[in-house]
C-alpha cells in the first residue's frame, strides 16, 4: 500500500491534466515506473515483484481511490506483465525485464495473422487500448491464417493468438472521447502488415513458461478488474463524509451531516461496500490458496470468481451514486473529485468483463452446463 500512497501527490497535481489531454501526464507516468506499479505482475525472475493478486488488487484499490483512470491504467499495466509468464525467458526480459516495458492493447482477436516463415504478418484494428501513449509494447489478439485459411486447433475453433509489437510498428488513432476515465488514453490503434516473431505471440491457452501459481489460470490477471470499482466507491464515500462537515443545507441552516436521510445513506454505503470488499477479497483469497496448492478451481469457484467481479462494480456505481445524489449541487460542477468519480464509474461499468451479460454463463457452469466462454 505505501507504493500507492506515495504517488497520491503525483496524482493530485496531474488531475486536471488527465481529464484534458486524455493520458496520464509523462512525470507521472514515470513515478509510476519507479514506483513498480507497471511490474507487480512480471515474474521476479525477470526482475518483477510477482505479487499475489489480493496484492495488486489493494494497489489498484488504493490509486483508483485517489483517481479512476489511475487506477485503470495500474490495472491495465500491471495485467500487462502476466505476459512475460507465456513468453520465452530470453523474450521476457528483453520486453519486461526493465521498468520500461509496459503492455497495452487488446486482447480481443480484432486482427488478423498470417503465418510467414519465424512468424506472422498482422493486420488489424484494436480498440480500447488503455495507456498505449506511455507503452513501449503493444497487444493484439488475431485470427491465425495459414495460407490464406483460418488456421483450426484440434477442437475445431478458430486458432487465436495475441502478437506483442513495438509501439514504433504501430498507429495510435485518437478516439478516446468518453463520459469517463479520460486519463486512461484508451485509443485505437492499428498495424498494418507488420511482421512479429513467433516467440513474440503468445496465447493465455498456452503451458507458461514461469512456475508458479501466478501463471497457472488463463485469466487471473482479470482480477485487477476488481480494485476499481472498490476505490473509485470509497473516494466518493470518503469526499461526501468530508463535505458532510462544511456544506449547509438551505433552508434549514444545518451542516449536511445532521440531516437523518444523509446518516441513513452513509451508512448503507458504508455496509454496502464493505459487504462487497469482503466478498471480492474472499472470493480472491480462495482462488489464490487453490492455486497454491496447484490444484485447478472448481466449476462452483470459477464462475464466483468472474460474477463478483461484475457484482463489486455493480455496488460500486450504486455507493457512487448514492453519494453524488446526497452532495446535491455540489456533486455538479467540473472541476469536481465526485463528478469525476462519477463519470468513471459509469464508464468502467460499461467493460466486457464486467457487464451483466457475464451472468449468464457464469450460471450455465454454476448448473453443470458449458458456460460457452473459455475466460470463464
Amino acid at each position: 500500500m505505501a507504493m500507492a500512497k506515495a504517488l497520491e501527490p503525483h496524482i493530485s497535481a496531474a488531475v486536471e491534466t488527465m481529464e484534458t489531454e486524455r493520458r496520464l501526464p509523462p512525470p507521472l507516468v514515470q513515478a509510476m515506473k519507479e514506483a513498480g506499479i507497471f511490474r507487480m505482475a512480471v515474474a521476479r525472475a525477470y526482475g518483477g515483484l510477482e505479487f499475489a493478486p489480493a496484492t495488486q488488487v489493494r494497489v489498484i484499490e488504493e490509486l483508483s481511490r485517489l483517481d479512476g483512470s489511475v487506477g485503470w491504467c495500474a490495472m491495465i499495466g500491471g495485467a500487462a506483465g502476466y505476459l512475460g509468464g507465456f513468453l520465452a525467458p530470453a523474450v521476457a526480459r528483453r520486453l519486461f525485464g526493465h521498468i520500461d516495458g509496459i503492455a497495452a492493447g487488446q486482447v480481443a482477436p480484432m486482427g488478423r495473422a498470417d503465418v510467414v516463415d519465424g512468424g506472422y504478418r498482422v493486420t488489424g484494428r484494436w480498440r480500447f487500448a488503455s495507456g498505449c501513449q506511455h507503452a513501449t509494447v503493444l497487444m493484439g489478439g488475431c485470427m491465425v491464417h495459414d495460407q490464406g485459411e483460418s488456421r483450426r486447433l484440434a477442437d475445431g475453433q478458430p486458432e487465436i493468438r495475441l502478437m506483442l509489437m513495438p509501439v514504433s510498428a504501430c498507429t495510435i488513432i485518437d478516439t478516446w472521447q468518453t463520459t469517463g476515465m479520460r486519463g486512461t488514453g484508451s485509443h485505437d490503434f492499428t498495424a498494418q502488415d507488420v511482421f512479429v516473431p513467433t516467440e513474440e505471440s503468445m496465447s493465455f491457452f498456452d503451458p507458461p513458461q514461469c512456475s508458479g501459481p501466478l501463471y497457472s489460470l488463463p485469466h487471473l490477471f482479470l482480477a485487477g478488474h476488481t480494485g476499481v470499482p472498490l476505490g473509485i466507491a470509497r473516494g466518493a464515500l470518503d469526499t461526501v463524509l468530508e463535505l458532510s462537515t462544511q456544506k449547509v443545507m438551505l433552508p434549514a441552516q444545518r451542516l449536511l451531516r445532521e440531516e437523518g436521510q444523509v446518516q441513513e445513506t452513509v451508512a448503507w454505503a458504508e455496509a454496502s461496500l464493505g459487504a462487497a470488499r469482503s466478498y471480492a477479497y474472499a472470493v480472491i483469497d480462495e482462488l489464490w490458496r487453490t492455486l497454491c496448492r496447484g490444484e485447478k478451481p472448481s466449476p462452483r469457484l470459477r464462475a464466483v470468481y468472474r460474477t463478483m467481479m461484475v457484482y463489486v462494480h455493480r455496488i460500486g456505481k450504486e455507493v457512487v451514486e448514492a453519494m453524488y445524489d446526497t452532495a446535491a449541487t455540489s456533486a455538479v460542477f467540473q472541476p469536481n473529485s465526485l463528478d469525476r468519480y462519477m463519470r468513471d464509474i459509469l464508464t468502467a461499468c460499461q467493460h466486457r468483463v464486467v457487464h451483466a451479460k457475464i451472468y449468464r454463463p457464469a450460471g450455465r457452469l454454476l448448473l453443470g452446463l458449458d458456460p460457452g466462454d473459455p475466460f470463464i
